[in-house]
């Protein structure tokens, strides 16, 4: 294991697990852990060692969002906080989009509250599993900022409807709401979190890694496009993970009812 400063890395045979350190400030995101985070996630998605990634979190929170103190000393700078404010919102929707962009699969392991840009951390991740007792909230609203950043993670996994809701009230929704609303993909006791999240990570890992890559950048790349445009990029992707090696393989070992040997190419 080692340690960078407010996140923790450990590696588990194929899977990464990234953990949130910093239990006594609710694991709000600074400056400095968005960074960390960022690079993080940037390296393992590119180390041929790691299949998959955890992300959880120490302490009762599993992330409170941003700094508000941090933020709010910002405001004693020349220009009231605004080059300050700028840069770490830019810097966070960066390390938002790392997750997105990483060629392995994110699974979020939430073991406690999750509100404004960590619900929006939790919608960034590709799976997440939460705790019966956790609460997801977007609360900015209520202290006089909407949570402009994490809308964009938000909205494109709950209904429209739903999103909204979470924005303009502030309210905070329950594990199981969150479930329903496609937020979360399982909802566990609390002591069972981090196993099913492992769980989802391990199955993962046994994959091709190749085929999970294609997949997953897939997925979001189509998402943002019209649907013919979407079923010809599909076709094409489809037909070039075809002619891979781990493809073959796979197609192969099924016929001859043996587990395929994945080269990741």
């Amino acid at each position: 294991m080692s340690i960078e400063s407010n996140i923790l890395v450990e590696h588990k045979d194929a899977v990464a697990v990234v953990t949130l350190n910093r239990p006594a400030a609710r694991n709000c995101l600074t400056f400095a852990t968005i960074a960390e985070l960022r690079e993080a996630f940037e390296n393992l998605g590119a180390s041929r060692d790691v299949h998959s990634i955890v992300l959880a979190a120490h302490g009762p929170a599993f992330c409170s969002g941003h700094d508000l103190k941090e933020l709010t000393a910002a405001r004693a700078d020349a220009d009231g906080g605004e080059t300050f404010f700028l840069n770490t919102m830019q810097s966070c929707s960066a390390m938002m989009q790392s997750i997105v962009n990483c060629p392995k699969p994110v699974i979020a392991a939430v073991q406690g509250i999750a509100t404004a840009a960590g619900c929006q951390l939790v919608a960034s991740c590709d799976l997440a599993v939460a705790a019966e007792s956790v609460k997801f909230a977007t609360p900015g609203v209520n202290i006089g900022f909407f949570c402009s950043t994490p809308m964009v993670a938000l909205s494109r996994n709950l209904s429209r409807k739903h999103a909204m809701e979470m924005l303009l009230t502030g309210d905070m929704i329950d594990a199981e709401t969150a479930r329903q609303w496609g937020l979360v993909n399982r909802v566990v006791p609390a002591e069972e979190v981090m196993n099913v999240a492992m769980t989802f990570a391990e199955k993962i890992a046994s994959k091709s890694s190749l085929t999970v890559a294609i997949g997953k950048e897939a997925f979001y790349r189509q998402l943002e496009m019209p649907l013919p445009e979407a079923y010809a990029y599909a076709s094409r992707v489809m037909t070039d993970n075809m002619l891979t090696h781990d493809a073959e393989e796979g197609v192969k070992a099924f016929f001859e009812k043996r587990p395929p040997c994945w080269k990741g190419e």
